[in-house]
């Protein structure tokens, strides 16, 4: 058979163990996986020293076009995912204008991303208070997860994305059983959060540490601990995006041991600084849940290594850089969000396998094999024949300092710029076509295709 690709001589990561084997690819498609595969194809890559991995699945993006192009949008935000190693994402109902909380509005999202992005993408749906009679309609339309607030989010403009109330997250959870569906949730509790804050400002503590502690772990865990329970009473599947305290963790945990259908995810940020670097760092690293200090971080790092963690995402949330500027130097007016989804996976390489001999095999799982298990991106997320070819190459001997111009978003900005990172994603193929190569940048044009849900809403006979 001539092929389209042969990747030799690298250390490929499977399931439960690395071997060096030869993978080849022929119309987007793992065709063959075996040693010295010696037959005429069209072309060759020697990845002699590199790991060959699936690509990252990042279930956590925020991508502001329609609406807020200006903050990001399909082409910038997906070439830095893809130069970062990401082969396929999910995108959030927010921070676009509309808000993708029905037809009309997803639709206007699927149009703004046609032919614009350079990874393959999926949507999310939103939940929020007056939207109960539409969640059905968004499941027909594919998408594959819904999304929702429990902490304060959103603005005065019309049309932008709410948090709910309990009523809307009671309901919704039990609507959301009858489709199937997976609710993620950003677990905060917004009365303690927000009068905290607004009671911080007037005293005049206004600096990255007050940020820090006008959300306190606790509040990350009452909410948790609140959604579970209504999920348990209505059936709900559950994801808890962005989990930064590890009482959260067990809390989630102890729920799926006694039978509830529910997953997490944590993400680079909180792994890899601490509330003393927030204040070193200053705006660009704020984001809610906030970083924890050090012994917190230290906690949830042995909660990923015991395996309670079962995904890495970067909730991707960027911004124009006025909008991390307070001329007072106010940290609570400044805009919540990270920018970091291009160094997702080396960072996460470099500090979980290098550092801490977390093997490979389980980071795999975190940024692709779980994350295709849990939304069902059934072609996508391991090595393995007639799998999607979403590979990526990762030398662990190529060092860099990650560097502003770099930088691929419409804003380079990031808390990471002036980290040395100890390895390097030197090239990403999405199924089969070559997307970043280290020395070329961004190869091509936009291959990415909308991945969808076939969803049915349960039915009970008479």
């Amino acid at each position: 058979m001539k092929y389209d690709l042969i990747i030799k001589n690298g250390n490929v990561v499977f399931d439960d163990e690395v071997r060096k084997i030869d993978v080849a690819v022929k119309d987007g498609k793992i065709s063959a996986i075996a040693k010295n595969l010696d037959v005429e194809t069209h072309q060759v890559i020697n990845a002699q020293g590199q790991y060959v991995m699936p690509g990252m699945i990042d279930t956590h993006v925020h991508i502001c076009e329609p609406g807020r192009t200006e903050w990001e949008g399909f082409i910038t935000g997906t070439k830095a995912l893809a130069a970062g190693g990401t082969t396929s994402y999910v995108d959030m109902p927010l921070n676009a204008l509309p808000a993708t909380v029905d037809k009309k509005s997803l639709d206007l999202k699927k149009a703004a991303a046609k032919e614009k992005n350079y990874i393959d993408y999926a949507l999310y749906g939103g939940l929020v208070p007056g939207n109960l009679g539409k969640l059905e309609e968004l499941s027909n339309e594919g998408v594959v997860a819904y999304k929702c607030f429990m902490s304060t989010c959103g603005s005065d403009i019309p049309e932008d994305f709410v948090n709910v109330d309990d009523y809307t997250l009671y309901m919704g959870m039990k609507k959301l059983e009858q489709l199937g569906h997976i609710l993620s949730i950003h677990a905060e509790n917004a009365e303690i959060t927000d009068r905290m804050g607004q009671e911080f400002e007037k005293q005049g503590k206004i600096t990255p540490s007050d940020y820090v502690a006008s959300r306190p772990a606790f509040t990350e865990v009452l909410s948790v601990k609140r959604a579970l329970f209504l999920a348990k009473e209505t059936g709900c599947k559950l994801h808890f995006v962005h989990i930064s305290t590890a009482e959260a963790v067990e809390e989630i945990t102890k729920a799926r041991n006694e039978g509830q259908d529910v997953t997490l995810e944590t993400c680079p940020h909180f792994l890899t600084m601490t509330t003393s670097q927030f204040e070193e760092i200053g705006s660009v690293a704020k984001c809610a849940p906030p970083l924890r200090d050090e012994a917190e971080q230290n906690k949830l790092w042995e909660r990923l290594t015991e395996g309670k963690i079962d995904m890495l995402t970067s909730d991707h949330s960027p911004c124009p850089p006025e909008m991390k500027y307070s001329e007072t130097n106010n940290i609570f007016e400044v805009w919540g969000g990270i920018t970091g989804c291009q160094n997702n996976v080396d960072l996460m390489f470099d500090e979980a396998v290098m550092k801490r001999n977390i093997p490979v095999t389980d980071f795999v799982r975190m940024i692709a094999k779980k994350p295709a298990q849990r939304f069902n991106f059934g072609n996508k997320g391991e090595i393995a024949v007639s799998k999607d070819a979403d590979i990526i190459l990762v030398n662990p001997n190529q060092s860099y300092v990650v560097q502003k111009d770099d930088l691929y978003y419409r804003h380079q900005h990031s808390p990471y710029i002036g980290r040395k990172i100890n390895c390097r994603v030197t090239k990403t193929f999405v199924r089969g076509n070559l997307m970043f190569d280290v020395n070329e940048g961004i190869v091509g044009e936009p291959v990415g295709q909308l991945i969808t849900s076939n969803k049915k809403i349960k039915t009970t006979s008479a």
